[in-house]
């Protein structure tokens, strides 16, 4: 996705070789306009798929999956990473460690919510070692759904969690795929496969 390329080079900040911030349009700030656009493009991808749910973890997941829910006409749920006193019982659970907080959370999501009858797209923020989006597939897996696939906005492809849920079999679309943040530089991989041409 161009759009969101471009954003990238121009407002994310490499912070290393691992680490991009974006947190002035995607995870801090939100550029609406941008996320309707992705919200979009991902519905365009799961236009045929027959989904009913889009779920999703907070907090940077929220705003793209809202979006895509709104083109795709289905509700969103968001999986919480703390303990509410209002989402208690019959919940569905899972831990998910963060790379970029090196933290590890419970994440859960009520079963009121997501049942075996739905169809269900996984969207989230980023995907580098893809322990959100499992945690995500275990709570989606634990209700009797069907993951029908996981939309990522950015990727660090030069991470395993991409490679990681297509070897377990999940379709994933990633608008952006990062191959590298070296030199202080996001360089995606469609300019590596022109670099090469």
């Amino acid at each position: 996705m161009k759009l969101l390329e471009d954003r990238i080079k121009k407002d994310g900040k490499v912070l290393s070789e691992q680490v991009l911030k974006v947190d002035s349009f995607l995870n801090h700030q939100i550029d609406p306009a941008l996320m309707l656009e992705i919200g979009k493009e991902f519905a365009e991808r799961f236009a045929n798929e027959e989904i009913t749910k889009i779920v999703t973890i907070e907090s940077s997941g929220i705003a793209p999956a809202v979006m895509a829910g709104y083109y795709l006409n289905v509700p969103v749920v968001f999986a919480r990473k703390r303990k509410s006193l209002t989402l208690n019982d019959d919940l569905l659970t899972a831990s998910v460690h963060s790379f970029t907080k090196n933290e590890t959370n419970e994440i859960s999501i009520s079963k009121k919510y997501v049942n075996e009858n739905d169809r269900v797209l996984i969207i989230d923020d980023f995907l580098a070692n893809g322990q959100a989006a499992l945690g995500l597939i275990e709570i989606v897996q634990q209700s009797g759904a069907e993951v029908i696939g996981i939309g990522i906005v950015i990727e660090k492809s030069f991470q395993e969690g991409a490679q990681k849920l297509k070897e377990q079999g999940f379709r994933v679309e990633s608008l952006a795929r990062i191959a590298s943040l070296k030199n202080g530089n996001a360089t995606f991989i469609n300019e590596k496969v022109e670099e090469l041409v």
